[in-house]
């Protein structure tokens, strides 16, 4: 056990290791002044954490879904999709996708995706708006390679 000026010291990890929660030993914080007084960060990591694992769920349905026809849109910058982008996708930026949406059919599953999952997880809720039946953020637009 790690000792601070004599007084014993745990960490609670309370979801990834920058974010951490030191309380000493000898004065043990309850769980409704933990949550009381740390929801926010508990809050971002449950966030963080369903951006994750949605990201896996469709990584693992994208087989299925390209065989189904899906489309594959990519919502970054033109800049950024020339950088980097999958074989397949359509650079779509988020800011014209309202104005192009002729551009992607509404029969069949449409796979947004983005550099981080947060423009892909707005261009989703814009689809779903607009009456696209089927559509899946997958976050990065890395997970397309898999």
């Amino acid at each position: 056990m790690r000792h601070i000026n004599n007084t014993p010291w745990c960490i609670l990890a309370v979801w990834h290791p920058p974010i951490c929660v030191l309380t000493s030993l000898h004065t043990p914080m309850n769980a409704s002044a933990f949550f009381q007084q740390y929801w926010p960060i508990l809050l971002l990591a449950l966030w963080f954490g369903y951006k994750w694992w949605n990201a896996r769920r469709v990584v693992a349905m994208l087989p299925q879904l390209k065989a189904s026809g899906a489309t594959l849109v990519d919502v970054r910058s033109p800049e950024e999709f020339a950088a980097g982008n999958a074989p397949g996708s359509v650079n779509i930026p988020l800011n014209d996708l309202g104005s192009r949406l002729k551009e992607i059919p509404s029969s069949a599953p449409v796979v947004v995706c983005c550099a981080s999952g947060t423009r892909s997880g707005m261009a989703r809720l814009m689809l779903k708006k607009n009456g696209y039946a089927q559509v899946f953020n997958i976050g990065k637009w890395t997970n397309l390679l898999r």
